[in-house]
Parts: structure tokens; sequence; C-alpha cells
């Protein structure tokens, strides 16, 4: 009896460290799935200067990733014609996530007018802590290359909209903050996801939707300042499909409206 009880504790044990063995929260996705397909027009501000620049697309495949089944998530925004001449825009973001939507990788390539970056995130967990090791070259030289290591759950700028999808608005009140920690370059910031109520939003396939406006805000150590790296207009259903995705850039900012989508994990 006591060598049974023994064995029972010690694989209770096991199950506790392999559930704590990530320093990630393990989320429950049931917003979207591979094979959803949206595509944005691309609009661009700058000044005065406020025009269709070009098209964004946002995909989710199903992959491998070291050995586990993975989501791949890509982002990329494109800008054409006058915009193109004036301002090019190529950028492509890319973010594997387990389908506990726990970061593994995230890249980042960034073609924006005579500047060209690219950036990679590797995340490794072990025994509660998060690992990051995070690469930057910015126009072919070498920008930085360290280590990272933290106890929190840890996002990159697409996994954290994976994430906002998942969140249940249905009990917040306009204003309420979700406080998340967020990867930018080599800095850990504190960002809020912001919930600032819902509205009635038509996109450019024609159609209006029910919308959950959210701003993603930045906050420096210091907790005071605090800068929006994103506003977000979402479907106020159980898909949360991305409509709008306002951004700023090096050189004004780019607004995303959903053209077409596809692949939905649920009915809308």
């Amino acid at each position: 009896m006591k060598n049974k009880n023994l064995y029972l504790s010690i694989v209770l044990l096991f199950s506790i460290l392999s559930y704590t063995a990530s320093g990630q929260t393990k989320i429950v996705n049931k917003a979207f799935d591979a094979g959803e397909k949206l595509t944005y027009d691309l609009y661009f501000k700058y000044g005065i200067i406020n025009v269709r620049a070009g098209k964004a697309t946002l995909n989710t495949e199903a992959t491998n990733y070291d050995y586990k089944d993975a989501y791949k998530l890509t982002l990329n925004a494109t800008t054409g014609g006058l915009v193109r001449s004036m301002y090019s825009i190529e950028d492509t973001l890319i973010s594997y996530m387990d389908k506990d939507l726990v970061p593994l990788l995230f890249t980042k390539g960034a073609d924006e007018g005579k500047d060209y970056t690219r950036e990679r995130q590797i995340y490794k967990y072990n025994n509660g802590t998060t690992s990051i090791r995070t690469i930057r070259y910015r126009n072919g030289e070498l920008s930085f290359d360290e280590n990272i290591t933290t106890d929190r759950c840890t996002y990159d700028m697409i996994s954290i909209l994976a994430f906002a999808r998942t969140l249940n608005y249905s009990k917040m009140q306009r204003g309420d903050n979700t406080q998340v920690q967020f990867i930018t370059g080599k800095r850990l910031v504190n960002m809020y996801i912001r919930y600032l109520g819902t509205s009635s939003m038509k996109v450019n396939n024609g159609e209006t939707y029910e919308a959950l406006e959210l701003s993603l805000m930045i906050l420096d150590k210091a907790f005071a300042d605090q800068e929006e790296a994103m506003r977000v207009w979402i479907t106020n259903d159980e898909n949360r499909i991305p409509l709008q995705i306002d951004s700023k850039l090096k050189i004004g900012s780019t607004r995303a409206i959903l053209k077409d989508l596809s692949g939905l994990k649920n009915p809308l």
C-alpha cells in the first residue's frame, strides 16, 4: 500500500511539473483553426495623405514545429501603385504557436522605405521559465543577439492578436484591461489589452458586423507613459475575426480593413 501511495504521489508530482514546466499559460482556443484566410485592403496615412495603398493577408496553417503540432500564422502587408513609389512597404510577420497558443517562434521581415529589418525570436520553456533568444539585423548589420529570461507569459506581435481573440469580453466593462507581457525587440514590456466597448462596423466586403473595439497599449517600465501599439476591431461572435487593424510605422500609419474571409472555425 505504501509503495502504491508513493507511486501515485510521484505520478501526481510529475503531472504538476509537466503542467508548470512551461512559463506560458495554455489557452483554450475556440476562435480559429488552420485553414482560416483573411484578406484586407491596406490604407496608408501620413500627414494629410490618406489613401488606399495595397493589401494585407492573415493566414493560419497547420504545421509541425520541433516535433509538435502547431499553428503557423502569417501576416503579410504590401503596398502598391502610387504609394509604393512614395513609401514602399513589404512586411511579413510569422508566428508559430502550439495548439495551446504557446508561442514557439516569431519572425519578422520588414522592408519599409529604404530600411529593412530581419527579426527572430525563439522561445524555449523549462521548469516555469521562458527563455527567448531575440535577434535583429537592420540593413544587413547585426543590431543585437540576446537571450532574455522571464517567468511570465510573453507574446509577440502576432501571437498577441491570437491571444486577444480568445478572451471573454462578455463580462468586461468599457475601459477594463487585461495585462500581458509583450516582447518588442530586446525589451520585455507590459501591455494592456483595453476593452473599449462595442460598435457596428461596415467593412470592405460590404457586410456590417457587431464589433468589439480593443486598444493594445504598451506601458514603459515606470507604468506611467502609454503608447498605443495597435487599435483592433474584432467580430462580437465566437470567431473574433479581426475586422480592422490600425498600426503605426516609422513614418505614418497603416489601416487594414477586412475585404474577404474563408475557412472560419464557427458560423458567422
